[in-house]
């Protein structure tokens, strides 16, 4: 079965470059994006741990534990790092998981249940591991997306959503269409106007009547 929102993340230990862990016990109640590779020394995924590298101060400002995994050894992860500083200026600052195993690729869904661990695989080999999670601190999963191979992904999203999550967490609104922080955000259609009026007592803007407008709570 594949894993959807909603679902407990499922736990296991991997060696890492920062050591060893154990993946709930990594999240202890903070929220987490866990996102993959498909193979140490590649093109676009150089260029993305270098960007991840350099926002890693955007993640801190929301209690975001990062985590990147390559089914490739630790050891490999190390000597990649180097060619990642090289190349973006920034040096990874987060733990990568070594999956040359693919157990964890294979219970995350990141890859075929039947494709290989032959360490003289290609990337192409591996084109569906470049996902990315966001987990939550109840260790949920919140969010998942799949990008393919040639399409390097967007950390900014990836913070904006981090964004929209912790605030709709807890605060009886949705976030509209490429909502961004500090604008309006929606009443949730499950609170009726008498609950929103205790909850929002500066107001709303109706424009539809399961469509209510309102700053965004602090």
């Amino acid at each position: 079965m594949a894993l959807q929102i909603g679902d407990i993340a499922p736990d296991f230990e991997a060696e890492t470059t920062e050591g060893r862990i154990r993946f709930h016990d990594y999240i202890e109640g903070s929220w987490v994006v866990f996102f993959s590779h498909p193979k140490d020394f590649t093109p676009v995924c150089t260029t993305e741990l270098g960007s991840v590298a350099k926002m890693k101060h955007e993640f801190d400002k929301r209690g975001v534990k990062l985590i990147g995994i390559s089914i490739d050894p630790v050891e490999a992860h190390q000597r990649w790092k180097n060619d990642i500083k090289d190349v973006t200026g920034a040096s990874v600052n987060y733990p990568m998981i070594g999956d040359e195993s693919l157990d964890v690729a294979k219970l995350y869904g990141m890859i075929h249940p039947n494709a290989s661990a032959n360490p003289n695989r290609t990337a192409a080999d591996n084109a569906t591991v470049r996902n990315v999670f966001i987990i939550g601190p109840d260790k949920k999963i919140k969010f998942i997306a799949a990008y393919p191979m040639s399409t390097g992904r967007n950390f900014n999203e990836i913070v904006r959503v981090v964004d929209s999550l912790q605030l709709t967490a807890t605060k009886s609104v949705a976030t509209p269409s490429d909502w961004k922080q500090g604008e309006d955000v929606i009443i949730l259609a499950s609170v009726s106007d008498d609950a929103a009026k205790e909850k929002f007592p500066g107001g709303w803007k109706t424009l539809k009547p399961y469509l209510r407008m309102v700053p965004q709570p602090k």
